[in-house]
């Protein structure tokens, strides 16, 4: 079957990247509004970009009032702020949230409407250019066509597609993620390997996706520990942002399966960020998983130099422990040390699962979970 395969317009990659993108940023339009967060301002990372863009004579305002799960508010208002500032583009700096509001923004631009009508349906409304520069690498965001926000009246994270929300320019300089600390280094690596296995598992996969999911597995799984310990390495940091890109690029094209699905319940009910969601599921969700397909599984372990046992069901469970291993050497926390209490968990596992289930993405795992599954698996989960 005849199958699509989506990437950015344009992807500058690599140690010096924001200084090359520079004629880039002049093309997409004469003034950006930059959406980002006060963090950004903090680490100095916002000022690198002011100075390259002052560099390439391109005008620019900022808003830098993204929280970390961004909400149908905080969208809202970018736009007004986009039109009151005369902006014709967009760049987003920083991880997951900035982006996600940035596609947001750039999709409500012009449009009276809310970004809750967007939910659940394909549609073609052109966006304005954008431009993604992230500081993690983790999400991958900057390659996509998703963009996830909290509608706060239904506090439900909407997971919104289109082929237009994928940035026009990508910019992916290893320097800006220096600046993460240790547990976003590490729940954002995780993301990545997520949107690497998930998307390799997925029953939408396709042979290009497999090649971008594989890569980017084999390269988290060999660097995500070195840029934990030693945040400076800088080869490592280089691979780690190499390999989101993949895995963004794999999972943009395969969709994602259980772990996601099940990840932004926990988000929009318990303000849990994204990638650590997913950390506290993928240990329970990929053994969940691997029974509908432990070929897929094996590949995936062999293929990282995990495994070369023949048999499927032990290359596959070489996977799950070496993520076991990972996750305690990681030290993620559980969710009672998160602070989140049993009861006011279990009082919404039936929304959880439903919600999971609406979302689209369990549906897409090999082996496929009732609600009952997913209801038992958020309890198998909590700790």
């Amino acid at each position: 079957m005849a199958r699509e395969f989506l990437v950015p317009k344009k992807i500058i990659n690599g140690e010096g990247a924001l200084a090359k993108a520079a004629p880039a940023f002049a093309r997409c339009g004469s003034k950006a509004l930059i959406v980002t967060d006060a963090v950004m301002k903090e680490l100095g990372n916002l000022q690198m970009l002011t100075e390259a863009l002052d560099a390439s004579g391109v005008q620019y305002s900022v808003y830098d009032e993204v929280n970390a799960e961004p909400t149908d508010t905080v969208v809202h208002k970018g736009v007004r702020r986009f039109a009151s500032d005369e902006c014709n583009f967009l760049i987003a700096l920083g991880g997951g949230s900035p982006m996600d509001a940035m596609k947001a923004i750039a999709l409500m631009n012009g449009y009276e409407g809310k970004i809750s009508d967007f939910m659940g349906k394909r549609f073609t409304r052109p966006a304005c250019p954008m431009v993604a520069i992230p500081t993690t690498a983790g999400t991958g965001s900057e390659a996509t066509q998703f963009t996830i926000i909290t509608d706060t009246a239904a506090q439900v994270k909407m997971l919104i597609a289109s082929e237009s929300l994928i940035p026009d320019v990508a910019v992916i300089d290893p320097a800006f993620t220096k600046s993460a600390p240790h547990g976003v280094t590490a729940t954002t690596g995780l993301d990545a390997l997520c949107h690497a296995i998930e998307s390799y598992t997925s029953r939408k996969a396709q042979a290009l996706s497999e090649v971008f999911s594989l890569s980017a597995a084999k390269l988290i799984l060999e660097n995500l520990g070195k840029c934990c310990e030693t945040p400076d390495d800088l080869s490592a940091r280089s691979a780690m942002s190499l390999a989101a890109l993949q895995a963004g690029i794999g999972f943009n094209n395969a969709s994602v399966t259980i772990i996601h699905g099940m990840s932004r319940p926990i988000g929009a009910m318990f303000h849990v960020p994204h990638g650590l969601s997913n950390a506290l599921l993928m240990e329970a969700c990929l053994r969940f998983a691997l029974t509908g397909a432990p070929g897929r599984f094996a590949a995936v372990a062999r293929y990282c130099g995990i495994a070369s046992d023949a048999n499927d069901n032990a290359a596959a469970e070489s996977l799950i422990e070496r993520i076991h291993a990972l996750l305690i050497e990681l030290q993620i926390p559980t969710m009672s040390e998160l602070g989140i209490e049993r009861g006011a968990y279990c009082s919404v596992l039936e929304k959880m699962a439903d919600d999971a289930l609406a979302s689209g993405s369990p549906q897409n795992t090999w082996r496929q979970p009732s609600k009952q599954d997913i209801i038992e698996l958020y309890k198998e989960i909590y700790r």
